[in-house]
């Protein structure tokens, strides 16, 4: 079975249209959760291995992939969270398991926060943690008009290789097709202006006091070479977390599930046993 056999499908969720690639089967379930400016093509070398063992339910976050850019939308981490669970109704999963990467780590730690009696493990991949919210003369700042403009000139200047340089460590894996597909969400104009609401309404990641409450079995998996969200940051978090460890790949980068899906989903395996 290959990637490409997974279900399209939109769920209308509050309102917001999300798209989301599945496949249901009488396996456990898994949430694939991408990062910042991703989508589910963050996963697709690792859904090949995990769709044999698991249902799969990959999600464009709102703002991203093939989601809606909502502009009434509240991009903050909470409502993010609520949506997906709500997500997860429409499935009709009362109980599932969490892959997040990047961004998404922090969307995972709030449903697991918000409910912890439905998420049965997690997994997160180079999560992002301890950043604050935004200054506030940045949100203010935003207000500008032709802000969102600045922000796509200032995105388009520097290029998709340039953003996937800065995510790999092995940048002989970079080609056409990924400069292609990674460049298409910020080509759109209307991903700007969802960038800057979630500019505006996304809260400092969870602070150490909630993430000792978070008591979900937790592996966090971190590439040695992160430059995006460093090892320090997976050290803090599995200090933090009450019950939760940590594995680190050599010579990885931040996008870890492009530069070792399979080691990543036999981790994963081990970790769901």
């Amino acid at each position: 079975m290959t990637y490409c056999e997974l279900k399209q499908t939109y769920l209308n969720v509050a309102g917001i249209n999300l798209y989301c690639e599945y496949l249901i089967n009488e396996k456990p379930p898994i949430v694939l959760i991408h990062g910042f400016a991703s989508s589910t093509y963050t996963f697709r070398r690792v859904i090949p291995f995990l769709q044999k063992h698991y249902s799969v339910i990959a999600i464009d976050l709102p703002g991203f992939g093939k989601s809606d850019k909502s502009t009434s939308f509240i991009y903050s981490f909470q409502n993010y969270a609520k949506l997906l669970l709500e997500c997860m109704n429409q499935f009709g999963y009362a109980n599932f398991s969490i892959v997040a990467h990047s961004m998404g780590g922090q969307i995972a730690l709030n449903m697991a926060l918000l409910a912890p009696e439905r998420v049965s493990k997690l997994v997160l991949l180079c999560s992002s943690g301890y950043l604050k919210r935004a200054r506030k003369a940045l949100i203010y700042t935003s207000y500008l008009p032709l802000f969102d403009k600045l922000a796509y000139y200032y995105v388009q200047k520097k290029g998709v290789r340039h953003h996937l340089n800065n995510v790999f460590f092995d940048k002989t894996l970079i080609n056409d097709e990924m400069i292609e597909e990674f460049g298409k969400p910020l080509s759109e104009k209307g991903f700007y202006k969802a960038l800057i609401r979630l500019l505006r309404h996304r809260e400092g990641d969870l602070l150490p006091n909630q993430l000792q409450d978070i008591h979900v079995p937790t592996l966090l998996i971190w590439g040695e070479e992160d430059r995006v969200v460093p090892l320090e940051i997976g050290k803090r978090l599995v200090r933090d977390l009450p019950d939760a460890r940590l594995i680190t790949y050599k010579k990885t980068g931040h996008l870890i599930t492009e530069e070792q899906p399979e080691l990543v989903f036999k981790n994963i395996m081990m970790h769901m046993v």
